[in-house]
């Protein structure tokens, strides 16, 4: 289940980024004419630094969620998980990356879903050692 490895990022540049009224995946039109300004992922991705971490994903069991082996995640531990959220979580002495769902916390447990049909749920009971390790803000996406 090492669905996800840490890693260290750094960022101390600004990435030129040009930015258009609207960004339309049909035929390209001359960029020239837009203002420019800068990509910053401290800036525009990381909005608690302090409790932000990095982690690239292993493994295929969040592919229907847009979520593949070699993304990077940014992982937002000051953000309260809900019902829904795609988590970081740490299960029994691993990390996983997967849906949070609370729906059956009455019935005294909850459930980490993948998001690919060859998987099954992970039922969490009490006497699991679990811990929420954070909120999935954004994924990072390799295309080439």
């Amino acid at each position: 289940m090492k669905d996800i490895k840490n890693i260290k990022g750094e960022f101390d540049k600004n990435l030129p980024l040009q930015l258009a009224p609207e960004i339309k995946a049909g035929f390209p039109s001359p960029a020239e004419d837009y203002l420019h300004e800068s990509l910053d992922f401290n800036r525009d991705l990381i909005k608690h630094p302090e409790a932000t971490f990095y982690g690239r994903v292993h493994g295929d069991s969040m592919e229907d969620a847009g979520i593949s082996k070699g993304d990077i995640t940014v992982v937002d531990r000051s953000l309260e998980p809900q019902h829904g959220d795609t988590v970081v979580g740490y299960l029994n002495g691993e990390f996983t990356v997967k849906k949070l769902d609370l729906t059956h916390k009455k019935d005294g447990y909850i459930e980490l879903q993948p998001a690919n049909k060859n998987y099954s749920p992970i039922r969490i009971d009490a006497d699991d050692h679990f811990e929420v390790w954070g909120v999935v803000a954004w994924t990072i996406k390799k295309w080439r």
